[in-house]
């Protein structure tokens, strides 16, 4: 009873350092620290927005702001409602229907996934040429002999930018609602059958309801990847935002201005987050039966051609650009020097930059992962594995441009100090590329603190108690038990970090040293110059590159479908 009668006491920052039983030991500071410095380039961005000169703040409002603004909210609503309609309808096609080559689809659909959006879009621009082999055929199909005679809506604009990156992002929402759609009882889809609904009114009154925050989830994912977008969109001729920001920064060398359009773009980030978290909310379903959705066969020509219908997306958003690709590639290698020293050399920089950042995530995310274990099995301060899980895996959310844009003030500052320190001449942070290595890192960690956490959270304590009473201490314990165990978990996120790194476009145009030139920017700057056919092999080891992460979630796949 004197218990209830005193008054709360809450914990000082010296009591939690440094007291009796310290709650922030210097693990649980270091994870702190990492979720901190996502907020690092955030904070500095936006203190360098307020320096700007208003005039210029004008300049923009008055001659540039406007078009990007529409452009980016019409690309973003448009590619929002294509992700929809190709990720939702393909994934229901292959759960509700039985038709041929539904059994290949259902992978082959992620595909996609391993085409950056500016190679899609590099790809396609050449196929899609005046003189180039698509309209070619189709005037010599048709008897024309000029592109006078005959020639298709240009791909440079607003609609082709939706087309592809649509093509190209759909996979997040089919990969989100085909899950949902799978793990769905069966007898609440014959209910609503039983009731009189049709097959269609059963899947937008049912089936789509229960997918909603998914649904979400896909779509929010998908135009996170179109903000953070920045070779497509300037091969197509659309300013957005993101390239608005790059040509400010690089073209007029305004920093601030920059930074002013950066902030805007992180209004866009709130809005799309809310919007992520209230189409999840109230939203959950549970049933006691485990029986799946069993498929309609599709009998005739229908199945055959429901199968062309959803190939469709494959084809376009993998398939075409991948032959087109591999026929450029093979014309160059018949040349005697197919590989030039600059495909070489930008080869090795890409490599490294993608060990680079892989060690830093793999070391920081197993930092926050084991911190949140801990915190979570002391029962220590329950928010602070939520608050810090949050804050480190932010940066997914947050574009290359913006990353790139917040730390150049705080890394600049920290290069004087060193150059300062060490005596030295320039920049030692930029110069070395140390900097693009910890923002290319803080963008890919939260794949990696996703999975080493849920791969941390299957290992039971009772293990870890099994070995402290063995005799083992804790760094025994972390080598003879959870390591061997985490092994699957810290490959696969090695993997996708590495495959994301590779392709990583934004953040190495802005950061890189100079004379530093990955498999990325070579083909940027390929196609700025219009040179389609000197970037492809390039294009191709990245396309390569990309298919690890798919890969790896058909394999997961098929692991749990097993």
């Amino acid at each position: 009873m004197d218990s209830i009668n005193k008054p709360l006491q809450f914990p000082t920052l010296r009591g939690l350092v440094s007291g009796p039983q310290s709650l922030l030991t210097p693990l649980h500071l270091g994870a702190l620290c990492v979720a901190l410095g996502v907020l690092t380039p955030i904070v500095a961005l936006i203190w360098q927005a307020t320096q700007a000169d208003l005039s210029h703040w004008d300049n923009l409002m008055t001659y540039v702001l406007p078009s990007a603004l529409k452009n980016t909210v019409l690309l973003l609503a448009g590619v929002a409602i294509m992700v929809g309609v190709i990720g939702v309808g393909s994934a229901w096609a292959v759960t509700a229907w039985d038709f041929p080559g539904r059994k290949i689809l259902s992978w082959a659909l992620l595909l996609p996934l391993a085409m950056p959006t500016y190679i899609v879009a590099f790809a396609w621009l050449d196929l899609l040429h005046p003189i180039g082999p698509l309209q070619t055929f189709i005037r010599f199909i048709l008897g024309f002999d000029s592109p006078r005679q005959f020639r298709l809506p240009d791909l440079r604009s607003l609609s082709g930018a939706i087309i592809l990156l649509g093509l190209v992002l759909y996979p997040y929402v089919y990969l989100t609602t085909r899950a949902m759609f799978i793990s769905q009882p069966a007898h609440l889809l014959e209910a609503a059958r039983t009731l009189g609904c049709s097959v269609t009114g059963t899947f937008f009154r049912v089936a789509l309801p229960m997918a909603r925050p998914a649904l979400a989830v896909g779509i929010s994912l998908a135009l996170l990847e179109t903000l953070n977008d920045i070779g497509a969109s300037e091969f197509l001729g659309v300013q957005t935002l993101t390239v608005t920001v790059y040509t400010t920064w690089i073209s007029r060398s305004d920093l601030s201005a920059a930074a002013q359009i950066a902030c805007m773009m992180l209004m866009f980030i709130f809005f799309i987050l809310t919007l992520e978290f209230y189409g999840r909310r109230k939203q959950g379903f549970s049933s006691r039966s485990l029986r799946e959705i069993q498929p309609t066969h599709v009998q005739g020509w229908r199945g055959w051609l429901l199968g062309v219908v959803i190939s469709l997306p494959v084809v376009l958003g993998f398939l075409a650009p991948v032959l087109f690709l591999i026929w450029e590639s093979a014309k160059r290698i018949g040349d005697e020097s197919p590989i030039s020293s600059s495909l070489l050399s930008a080869l090795q920089n890409t490599l490294s930059l993608a060990a680079g950042t892989t060690l830093v995530v793999v070391c920081v995310s197993m930092l926050v992962a084991w911190s949140a274990r801990h915190s979570a099995a002391d029962n220590a301060m329950p928010g602070f594995r939520r608050g810090v899980m949050r804050l480190a895996s932010l940066g997914y959310a947050v574009p290359g441009t913006i990353l790139a844009i917040g730390f150049l003030t705080p890394a600049m500052a920290v290069d004087r100090w060193l150059a300062d320190l060490l005596d030295v001449r320039g920049l030692p942070l930029m110069s070395a590329g140390i900097l693009l290595v910890i923002c290319c890192a803080m963008r890919f960690q939260a794949i990696a603190i996703g999975a080493l956490d849920s791969g941390l959270g299957r290992i039971p304590p009772s293990l870890e108690q099994a070995s402290r009473l063995l005799g083992e201490n804790g760094a025994g314990t972390f080598a003879r038990v959870h390591f061997p165990l985490l092994r699957p978990a810290l490959v696969s996120s090695a993997l996708l970090v590495f495959a994301d790194a590779m392709k990583e476009l934004p953040t190495t145009l802005l950061l890189r040293p100079v004379n530093f030139e990955t498999l990325a920017t070579l083909l940027y700057a390929e196609a700025a110059r219009g040179t389609y056919e000197e970037g492809a092999i390039a294009a191709l080891m990245i396309v390569l590159a990309g298919t690890l992460p798919v890969i790896l979630l058909v394999r997961h796949q098929m692991t749990r479908r097993g």
